[in-house]
């Protein structure tokens, strides 16, 4: 497929889903909210250009160079996975429902205690806020939340609609999370 989907692939993505990377014990298991329809037609998480997420993963060191959206696969390599709150795909994330923001994060809790990533890592402070009930959460290390042994982080959701978060900042963040994850291995 090529990497711009059609009008005609768009609207056919809506509620569809796309596969999980992950696998088990990995370092950070990064969350989105869930997928847009440029990522269901694609099939690949993050997939929108504009999206800051790719970069963000490389200017904080997770990644030796910036991976595109097709690479996907190869975080494994790196210990890294992909997994999304809600799975179905939508136009905009204001289309979920607080309720089905709940399921997902039960899904989510189910999806950790069986892959063990050391790190949970949502992306985008609003709905982890409402899946997981912490209304005051901020984007950083959550210490009063963790789901078995793995230890979960917010950062600010990549999209390039979030004009309130830089590049720079993004990396910051997630770079932030890197150190943390590190520590936590070498220990």
């Amino acid at each position: 497929m090529s990497t711009r989907p059609t009008k005609d692939q768009l609207a056919a993505a809506h509620n569809a889903t796309i596969p999980d990377v992950i696998a088990p014990d990995l370092d950070v298991l990064f969350c989105g909210i869930n997928p847009g329809l440029y990522s269901g037609a694609l099939g690949q998480h993050f997939a929108r250009p504009g999206n800051r997420f790719w970069p963000a993963l490389h200017k904080s060191g997770f990644t030796p160079r910036l991976y595109s959206p097709g690479e996907q696969d190869k975080l494994l390599d790196l210990g890294l996975g992909v997994t999304n709150v809600v799975a179905r795909t939508t136009a905009r994330a204001d289309e979920l429902t607080d309720d089905e923001l709940r399921e997902g994060g039960k899904l989510l809790v189910a999806k950790v205690l069986e892959y063990r990533p050391r790190w949970l890592a949502v992306v985008g402070i609003t709905a982890y806020r409402t899946a997981f009930g912490f209304p005051k959460a901020r984007v950083g290390r959550q210490q009063e939340h963790r789901i078995g042994d793995t230890h979960v982080w917010v950062l600010p959701n990549p999209s390039g609609l979030n004009a309130h978060w830089t590049p720079a900042g993004l990396a910051a963040e997630f770079a932030e999370l890197r150190t943390a994850s590190e520590d936590c291995r070498n220990r």
